[in-house]
């Protein structure tokens, strides 16, 4: 019973580092640095935007009045929209716009993001390369704010805050938003320790030469940061560099789209698992572990932790009772959750639980996937109520 206590305490550990213990050690690990750990520069290099996208003829138009806005100069930016066999109508939106500033890139065959964005990238030479979504407003200072982190030599990659313009809207928008305010704390953190762990596909640049080509089952906005670490820069957060999006807004699209994140990334971090080495890469390995990895794994910690709680609760004693009765609620609530009708008016005491929950075993799904070698290589846009087939590849 000694090694079930033991093991037991473990797993239940494990959730309350990553969610707890981590922010903390950075927290005292940062104390003290300045806000920016690097040096940053007015420089004004040239810029290539690719803007990945599929079936968004109902955001396109508006994107790239967006991206024309931008204050960064004309003659220095210019525009790749990639679109991956979009049937909507979406390349017709986009020619009516194509210049010498905006090229329009489509590939047949619904191939997946990534090679979509492997094709766009052999047609860039600017010096810096910025990705976004089709949904992802940029502030018209944006692109600015980004460069102006490559005036130091060691930074490979920048990432910007994509902020929810709907986080108050339904229950679902709030816990995704109040998770992405988590998550945006410790990205600053980590930035200022050495690097942001991964990038985000709505906004984040890197030097153009540091790109290589991807395999169709990476996540792009994941493995390519790794690998850029690998080379031995850094990766930093810059707060400033804003743009703007929505939510899911629904429960059963978002925990959809963890599930396909988790799938992607655990295969991904495997295929550049030297960055976990801390002989090469640092400190960055504890960012990558603690972050990542061990997040990915929290639903597996808690099915052991659960079940060894449940053991030692029937031993007589009090602590354990607490963990199963406290499960065993949280799990009613989730239930309460899926069974109604509406979930995005669910009350916060429900929500938070449900949401927990249903993320974190749609997590369990995406690693079972992953291990099985199936890898989702394709997407649909999170906003669209209809529903789509999502391609999944046999690897």
């Amino acid at each position: 019973m000694t090694l079930v206590l033991l093991l037991t305490l473990l797993c239940l550990a494990v959730p309350v580092y990553v969610y707890f213990g981590y922010p903390a050690i950075l927290w005292l690990l940062t104390r003290g640095l300045p806000d920016t750990t690097h040096r940053r520069g007015e420089h004004k290099p040239s810029v290539a935007l690719i803007i990945s996208c599929y079936n968004e003829s109902d955001v396109i138009r508006e994107k790239l009045l967006n991206a024309l806005e931008l204050d960064y100069p004309q003659e220095l930016l210019q525009i790749i929209v990639v679109s991956d066999g979009s049937d909507d109508g979406t390349d017709e939106a986009v020619k009516e716009f194509e210049n010498d500033r905006i090229l329009l890139i489509r590939q047949e065959g619904r191939l997946g993001k990534t090679m979509g964005i492997n094709l766009a990238m052999e047609q860039v030479k600017a010096d810096i390369t910025v990705f976004s979504d089709a949904n992802a407003m940029y502030a018209s200072d944006a692109i600015s704010k980004l460069v102006r982190n490559f005036a130091d030599l060691d930074v490979g990659y920048v990432v910007g805050a994509a902020l929810y313009t709907d986080g108050n809207e339904g229950a679902s928008a709030r816990n995704e938003n109040l998770y992405w305010r988590y998550e945006l704390a410790i990205k600053a953190m980590e930035s200022r320790l050495h690097s942001v762990v991964g990038g985000d596909g709505a906004i984040y640049a890197i030097r153009t030469k540091l790109w290589e080509p991807l395999q169709q089952q990476d996540i792009n906005d994941f493995v390519n940061p790794l690998q850029i670490i690998a080379k031995g820069y850094r990766g930093v957060f810059d707060a400033d560099a804003k743009c703007f999006e929505e939510t899911a807004g629904d429960f059963d699209r978002e925990v959809a789209r963890k599930e396909r994140i988790v799938n992607r990334s655990i295969r991904g971090l495997m295929r550049v698992g030297r960055v976990m080495n801390p002989g090469k890469s640092g400190v960055f390995a504890f960012e990558v572990i603690s972050h990542k990895l061990l997040r990915w794994l929290i639903p597996l910690f808690l099915l052991v932790g659960v079940a060894g709680s449940v053991l030692l609760a029937f031993s007589g004693l009090g602590l354990f009772k607490l963990i199963t009765a406290g499960t065993v609620l949280m799990l009613v609530l989730t239930l309460v959750g899926h069974l109604s009708q509406n979930r995005n008016e669910l009350p916060t005491w429900i929500a938070t639980p449900y949401y927990f929950v249903m993320v974190n075993g749609y997590a369990v799904r995406g690693i079972v996937k992953a291990l099985q070698g199936q890898t989702q290589v394709t997407w649909s846009s999170a906003r669209n109520n209809e529903t789509r087939n999502s391609g999944v590849s046999d690897q």
